[in-house]
């Protein structure tokens, strides 16, 4: 059952959570800017935000062998790129749009984590009563 902190903090993890997945997709195609034949690939962050959204439906699990739906599984959410100007060797990598794509998710995740961290401040305050 969520508890009001559960409710406080699960919005700023689900997006840290979809802005990791999404770093970790764009560097992994700028390490293959290179290899032949590679396809680009990202993460459709506002559709994998409203998956993974306080309206979503969860399964509920009544037993032990029941499926975890708690899980995050993005596997569904990642598109190939389409390119703008295909290469000879068939790698669709913009090494451009990936550094600026990398440099946004990495600005979303600073700043989820910004907000967690003043939450957190705030309610220390709350408790120790500024002190």
């Amino acid at each position: 059952m969520p508890t009001k902190i559960d409710q406080l903090f699960s919005g700023h993890a689900q997006a840290m959570a979809l802005n990791r997945e999404r770093l970790r997709l764009l560097a992994s195609n700028i390490a293959n800017a290179d290899t032949p034949g590679f396809k680009a690939r990202d993460l459709d962050f506002r559709a994998a935000l409203d998956k993974a959204g306080t309206n979503a439906v969860r399964l509920a699990a009544t037993r032990p062998g029941h499926m975890n739906s708690d899980k995050s599984d993005f596997r569904p959410l990642v598109t190939y790129r389409t390119p703008e100007q295909p290469s000879a060797d068939g790698n669709t990598v913009d090494g451009d749009k990936e550094k600026a794509a990398f440099a946004e998710a990495s600005v979303r995740y600073m700043a989820s984590l910004t907000f967690l961290s003043n939450k957190i401040r705030s309610m220390r305050a709350a408790i120790t009563g500024g002190r």
